[in-house]
């Protein structure tokens, strides 16, 4: 009995493998002979489809299919300098105010033939540098990172590899290549003005721990003084990325701290939510005793009771635009200015 069991894995283990095998063993030749072409069509289908005649390519695509042959896209790239792959790096996934970003570029590269890879930094300037350093081993044809802070290792390591690179989320006159963006010190000075004008004269911070939240907090406060607003702001910092919870939390250490009311800016709509929630838990009347301002103007923000005061930044557009510069940059075309600057607006609502 034993033999017996043992015999059984044996062939068992024997047909996995063989399983895992079976799309190795078919080679380029065996789909050009199944569909009637020359294997160089085969290879100009795989990396250039928009090339080959459409029934061509339906008779390729069905032969691959059916002999389930898996190309080797990391040859092909060797081959042609083309891997037919963008990574996309993202602080953070959790935040979905990137989403519609990474969305929309994602979308507009398929379309184009080309596939994603999607990278975490976690908000760490050496989790990028080692994020950056893996993906480029498999040699993506252009990067779209958020943000314009990296680390000395990091932007070495860009530069050095030679292939188009885009920052989004931030505007600056150096980029590493390309930047599509807007200004955080902007965005602060302007919501500083917009309270000011209203007529609220004491304020209130609660901004994420990360590099472009802390931007648009200075940027505020700075403002708020040169309009004449004296002293330091009370101010709450939450961990980088944001949630509901952070918000309420932070105001409620806020109010306990003898913060008795004004505008509080918001460095994100979660924060601003849970900021919202708990001033009406306390009994707060937004926003003639507390004023609420977000950023970023997610699905939600119009629905909030009331409805949130906040930033908006086109996250779609962003997206696009810089798919359509990596894809400009790949076919050796013009992909226009280095450095677009889409700007933002304020969206006035019923909490501020």
């Amino acid at each position: 009995m034993p033999y017996r069991k043992k015999d059984a894995r044996a062939r068992t283990a024997r047909r996995r493998a063989a399983r895992r095998q079976a799309g190795h063993g078919v080679t380029l030749e065996n789909v050009a002979e199944r569909a009637g072409v020359a294997p160089a069509t085969v290879s100009r289908a795989i990396n250039h489809p928009e090339k080959v005649a459409r029934d061509t390519l339906e008779r390729i695509n069905r032969a691959i299919e059916q002999t389930g042959y898996l190309p080797n896209l990391l040859a092909g790239g060797l081959a042609s300098s083309r891997s037919r792959l963008f990574a996309a790096i993202m602080p953070s996934i959790a935040n979905l105010v990137y989403a519609e970003t990474i969305q929309s570029f994602t979308r507009r590269i398929r379309e184009n033939g080309y596939q994603v890879l999607l990278g975490e930094s976690g908000y760490s300037q050496e989790e990028e540098e080692a994020v950056v350093a893996a993906v480029l081993g498999r040699r993506p044809d252009g990067i779209i990172l958020i943000g314009i802070n990296h680390s000395l290792g990091c932007r070495r390591t860009l530069l050095a590899a030679k292939i188009p690179v885009v920052e989004v989320w931030d505007i600056t006159p150096t980029p590493l290549d390309m930047v599509i963006g807007y200004s955080h010190e902007a965005v602060g000075r302007a919501v500083a003005a917009y309270l000011h004008g209203k007529g609220y004269r004491r304020f209130g911070l609660v901004v994420a721990g990360d590099a472009r939240a802390i931007k648009r907090g200075q940027a505020f406060e700075e403002e708020l003084s040169r309009l004449g607003i004296a002293g330091e702001l009370p101010k709450a910092v939450t961990p980088p990325g944001s949630s509901l919870q952070y918000g309420r939390r932070r105001m409620a250490e806020m109010l306990d701290a003898g913060f008795t009311g004004g505008a509080v800016f918001c460095s994100s709509d979660r924060l601003a939510h849970g900021v919202l929630i708990e001033a009406q838990a306390r009994g707060l009347k937004v926003p003639e005793e507390l004023a609420v301002i977000g950023f970023g103007d997610q699905d939600f923000a119009p629905f909030t009771y009331p409805a949130l005061t906040t930033v908006r930044i086109d996250r779609v557009r962003m997206g696009l635009l810089a798919a359509e510069a990596l894809l400009a940059r790949v076919n050796d075309e013009d992909p226009g200015e280095a450095v677009v600057d889409l700007g933002f607006s304020i969206v006035e609502r019923e909490t501020a």
